[in-house]
């Protein structure tokens, strides 16, 4: 008989504990304190505020590059005829205007044959006339290659020679942003060399497209790859610079191009975090009183 009464007890009981709970829970738990609240997690989006302020600013942009050797120049022929002579052979110093071979080509005839005394005997042989060109160096430098042999037939246009400079120049890709950052660019930049020579001048600065790339057709768009920074992309334009002659340097090395795109002194400043756009205009938030809302205004861009 214990067993029969002391058991429901006990259950009936936890099933009031467990209800009260409840109540207590929907209707009579305390609101959380003002601290309680403050201590939840928030995140702040007031934007930053920049007193524009005057100071001085200069363009640098640096490249990483390498040096290569120039490339060989051709000697094309200029006159459609036989190689009657060779003057020289690869391996040759040459200068522009230096003979490298010389062109046979027949004369023509007459346009009107001389009239023989009887209109009916066969005219008489004519022997050919030849005249002769001579094809000369267009680059200093040296032979590299001599692709033709004696008595071959050439054209207008068939390469006869190719001299090689024996020049060095140091190139590096280019960006986005540096094309837009070297609109103006100058005509010299500075070099350094990991292990090398000092850091140098380099001439004939010239940034562009190399005139041999062919324009090609735009690779498609991957749907499922991450976005990239059109900015940090190589636009297959780059800056190429000449190595001054004796510089102790090899074909191979990588360099570090510097290039000065301009410098101004006393100039209003602000950071490029702050700027709308980066080239000759811009946008700005200006906060004209402390608590008045930021109002859009076009502002004319210097150096970056």
């Amino acid at each position: 008989m214990v067993r029969s009464y002391v058991f429901p007890a006990l259950r009936i009981l936890i099933w009031g504990l467990i209800a009260i709970s409840l109540v207590w829970l929907a209707f009579f738990r305390a609101e959380p304190s003002v601290d309680d609240q403050t201590a939840q997690p928030f995140a702040d989006v007031t934007p930053p505020l920049v007193t524009v302020a005057r100071g001085d600013i200069s363009n640098t942009v640096s490249l990483t590059g390498q040096v290569a050797a120039d490339p060989a120049v051709e000697v094309k022929v200029t006159q459609a005829g036989e190689i009657s002579t060779i003057f020289l052979r690869p391996g040759a110093v040459v200068s522009v205007g230096t003979p490298i071979a010389e062109v046979r080509y027949e004369r023509e005839p007459p346009s009107t044959p001389p009239v023989a005394d009887d209109p009916e005997a066969a005219p008489p042989p004519t022997t050919p006339s030849f005249r002769y060109v001579t094809i000369t160096s267009t680059a200093a430098g040296s032979l590299s290659s001599v692709p033709v042999i004696a008595k071959q037939l050439v054209s207008v246009g068939d390469v006869l020679a190719t001299v090689s400079p024996g020049t060095l120049s140091v190139s590096a890709p280019l960006t986005q942003g540096d094309q837009l950052r070297l609109l103006a660019a100058p005509t010299a930049a500075t070099v350094a060399v990991q292990g090398g020579p000092a850091p140098f001048a380099c001439g004939a600065l010239a940034v562009g497209v190399p005139e041999s790339d062919a324009p090609s057709a735009p690779t498609p768009a991957d749907p499922y790859a991450p976005p990239v920074d059109p900015n940090t992309q190589p636009t297959g334009a780059i800056a190429r610079c000449s190595i001054p002659p004796g510089t102790t340097v090899v074909a191979g090395l990588s360099a570090t191009i510097d290039i000065a795109a301009g410098a101004a002194t006393g100039v209003l400043v602000v950071p490029v975090t702050a700027v709308e756009g980066t080239v000759a205009t811009g946008n700005v938030w200006v906060v004209e009183t402390e608590g008045s809302e930021p109002v859009l205004t076009e502002v004319a861009l210097g150096l970056t």
